[in-house]
């Protein structure tokens, strides 16, 4: 690692005031994908303002007709969450199968949210159930905060205090864990809304994304028989050792077949 100065910030305010003052400092939450980066030597913070402690991030609760969670709320603490249980089991069971046990000990979802990874498990329940991001400067609809490979809306300085989630009439995940790290080769998170049907995918390209020829498709009933012959443009799929694109494609039509299934109540 680079030598860097690690400062424990006491509060939301002073977080936003290290950040500003230090161009160069980095948010120390979960650490999931931070450490492992700074141990690669690919990032030379100056700084590492630890909030990881603070109350203001924490906080899981049902308000206004919405699911709230705070940005610091590890996996585990989703997973196991009778509140999330109750509202969204499906949120509960995506969170139940991220990583492994160390890693949903100590990941947070806002930190999962904000860095994008493209094989992520949260992206497509925040895209899949049009939750909202609050920051420490706005509101940002999840139509405009993820924007492709480990990119998304925030500013230099701009910090994830909680998701605010509405609640579905019913949604399922399901995904294909990569067999080593767990992440998503491809994962399909779909809700039944008051607005209509929402398809989110995760792990199969450069970033998550909604499926709208599938939602159209199941406008007309929540029916894996409706997925039969519809396309995917994997021409920008991930093409890697893992997977081809046309591979990907298949475990995506999989995938929301089986999470219509789960929608049903069958396996």
């Amino acid at each position: 690692m680079y030598q860097f100065n690690y400062v424990k910030a006491r509060s939301l305010q002073e977080a936003v005031k290290l950040l500003a003052g230090n161009a160069e400092a980095k948010l120390l939450a979960g650490g999931m994908t931070l450490l492992p980066t700074l141990k690669q030597r690919l990032a030379k913070p100056t700084h590492l303002v630890d909030i990881a402690q603070l109350a203001e991030l924490r906080g899981i609760a049902v308000r206004g007709g919405k699911l709230v969670i705070g940005a610091g709320a590890k996996h585990h603490e989703v997973a196991t969450s009778a509140v999330v249980k109750k509202a969204v089991p499906a949120l509960a069971g995506l969170a139940s199968c991220i990583g492994d046990p160390q890693v949903r000990n100590q990941g947070t979802i806002g930190g999962s949210v904000a860095n994008n990874d493209p094989a992520a498990d949260y992206p497509a329940a925040v895209l899949g159930l049009n939750a909202t991001i609050v920051t420490t400067k706005r509101e940002i609809v999840a139509e405009k905060f993820f924007q492709g490979l480990f990119t998304t809306a925030l500013e230099e300085g701009e910090i994830v205090v909680r998701i605010e989630f509405p609640l579905p009439k019913r949604a399922a995940y399901v995904k294909f864990p990569h067999p080593a790290s767990g992440y998503a080769m491809a994962g399909v998170f779909i809700a039944h809304t008051v607005e209509g049907v929402r398809v989110a995918v995760t792990g199969a390209g450069p970033g998550v994304f909604r499926w709208k020829e599938a939602e159209a498709a199941l406008a007309k009933g929540l029916k894996p028989a409706a997925l039969e012959g519809l396309k995917l443009d994997s021409r920008e799929f991930n093409n890697d050792i893992h997977a081809d694109r046309e591979y990907r494609a298949n475990l995506v039509r999989v995938m929301a077949k089986r999470a219509l299934a789960k929608l049903s109540g069958r396996k």
